[in-house]
Formats: C-alpha cells, sequence, structure tokens
C-alpha cells in the first residue's frame, strides 16, 4: 500500500480527483479514500499488478509536472517576483509554455538543458515503494529540489520575455500617437528589403539616402533616439505616407512586423519581386536601382 500525505486539503483533492479520472480503475480499485481530517490519500490497497503499479507511477508523475507544476510556478512569480495580479501571471504563463513547447526558438535554447523528466521519475521511483507512506510537502522539499529550481530560471526567462514584450508595446503605441499627429507628406511609398532597406517615391524612383535623412522629422531622433531606426522607421514616421507598399522576402521579419505595427492599416505586404515587375509593368523608375 502507499499511503500520501499532504499538508493541504486542496493538494490532497487535487491528487484524489486526478487518479480517478487518469487510472480509470476497476471496482477492485474503489478503495482509494481520502481522509479529508488527515489529508491522506491511500493507494494500491492489496495485491495490485505491475501494470497497475506503472499507471499509478505514470499518473503521479502527471500530477507534478503538469497540475502542480502550474501551482508551483504562480507561487514563484506571486513570492519570489511580486506578480500578484492574475491577468499578468497569465500573460506571462504563456509565455513560458510557449518557450517550452519550441514556439520560440530564439528562447528555446535557454531550456536545452533541461532534465526535469528523469529526475522527477528518478525521485517518484525512489520514493514509491510497496507498503510506504509519505509526506508529499517532505518530497517535494527534499527530492525535487532541482526540478524547483529549474522552474524558477523557466520563469525568470519568461519575466524578462514579458517585460520585453510590454516595452515593445509602449514604444509602438508611443510612435502611433506621433503618428496620429503628422499629416501625409506623400500618398504612397515603396519598400523593398534586401540586405539594406530601399525607398521609392510614387514614381518608383529611389530615393538616395541623403535625401531621406533631409526628410527626418529632427524632434524624432532627439526625443527618442533609443528606440527609433534613423535608417527605416524616423523616414517612414516623417514622411507619413497614407499607403506603404512592403516588398519582402520574410513577412514575419521583426521590422517588418514593427512597421506593420506601427502603421496598420496603411501597409500592403507584397512579395519581394511585386516591385520589379510593377517597375516593368508601368516602365517606370528609370533612375532606380535594378534589385531583384
Amino acid at each position: 500500500m502507499a499511503e500520501i500525505i499532504f499538508h493541504s486539503k486542496q493538494d490532497a483533492n487535487k491528487f484524489y480527483h486526478h487518479l480517478r479520472e487518469c487510472l480509470k480503475y476497476d471496482p477492485d480499485y474503489e478503495n482509494i479514500l481520502l481522509f479529508e481530517d488527515r489529508h491522506i490519500v491511500k493507494v494500491l490497497n492489496g495485491s495490485v499488478s505491475e501494470e497497475f503499479f506503472q499507471q499509478f507511477k505514470g499518473a503521479f508523475y502527471d500530477f507534478i509536472t503538469v497540475i502542480k507544476r502550474e501551482d508551483w510556478f504562480r507561487e514563484i512569480l506571486m513570492n519570489q517576483f511580486y506578480f500578484e495580479d492574475f491577468e499578468e501571471q497569465q500573460q506571462i504563463l504563456e509565455i513560458l509554455y510557449s518557450i517550452m513547447d519550441g514556439q520560440r526558438e530564439d528562447l528555446s535554447h535557454f531550456l536545452k538543458d533541461s532534465v526535469e523528466e528523469p529526475n522527477v521519475k528518478e525521485a517518484i521511483e525512489h520514493v514509491l515503494q510497496e507498503n510506504v507512506s509519505f509526506s508529499f510537502d517532505s518530497f517535494v522539499k527534499f527530492r525535487l529540489r532541482s526540478y524547483l529550481e529549474l522552474l524558477e530560471s523557466y520563469v525568470e526567462i519568461s519575466i524578462d520575455e514579458y517585460k520585453m514584450e510590454q516595452e515593445y508595446q509602449m514604444f509602438v503605441q508611443m510612435l502611433r500617437d506621433f503618428l496620429a499627429n503628422r499629416e501625409p507628406k506623400m500618398e504612397k511609398l515603396h519598400l523593398l528589403f534586401d540586405d539594406e532597406i530601399t525607398f521609392y517615391n510614387e514614381e518608383l524612383q529611389e530615393i538616395k539616402r541623403g535625401e531621406l535623412t533631409k526628410m527626418i522629422d529632427r524632434r524624432l531622433l532627439v526625443n527618442h533616439p533609443v528606440y527609433v531606426d534613423s535608417a527605416s522607421i524616423a523616414p517612414l514616421l516623417s514622411l507619413a505616407p497614407t499607403a506603404i507598399f512592403l516588398y519582402v522576402k520574410d513577412e514575419d521579419a521583426p521590422l517588418v512586423r514593427t512597421i506593420k505595427n506601427i502603421f496598420e492599416e496603411r501597409v500592403i505586404v507584397r512579395a519581394y519581386h511585386g516591385l520589379r515587375e510593377l517597375k516593368n509593368r508601368e516602365g517606370g523608375g528609370t533612375s532606380a536601382k535594378n534589385h531583384g
């Protein structure tokens, strides 16, 4: 028999219902009982098959690495980093899970040394012997210390990313506010994204870098020198065109995304070779460079 003692009634209930849901046990195993006054879950009374015992260990592992992991993430956020707002916690956890799921390749390498699975399974194997009684909280404190430290490192990475995203959103909104007060200096502007960005006017003629520099509103560089890229964002904000055509190879490139976020419905994204085809069709841009 395994007898697991919980200090928290809530944890005991979570574990009990988790077992009922995952094990799908036969009536012979309905003796999984919860003694609420002592928060004890008794499991595996009498003789059980090896298959059932392995299923139980799997359920215990899932309880730790799925159900309790979520609780621990929130505790770390609250107690160590003072994020008490539930919605803010949720945003950080969404970032965290996206990193763990490999959706953010630029950050996933920070987790490549993760050894959570073997460490937790080894701890379970060690403690979960037949006819054993143990405290879940002591098990966590002494056997899962390295696992909890690992979770803390995950949270730290996610908080850093969350703060960067918050700063980015503030940056985008600041530039939208600047743009809202600008009169358009031209109707259409074409940008070709290659090794560098090349600007073309409405007649599809290249705007030289020196010309662009003269067009920049100096207030942008004085008031926001850290945030504004003088080669792309500053000219765009200064000219404030009604329509911006982007000719790109990768629509998800960071600068492309930023321009789309700032200028929103003004942006039209087209294929990289679209500008060359447009110039050929209209017969314009004789002074422009031959890109593509």
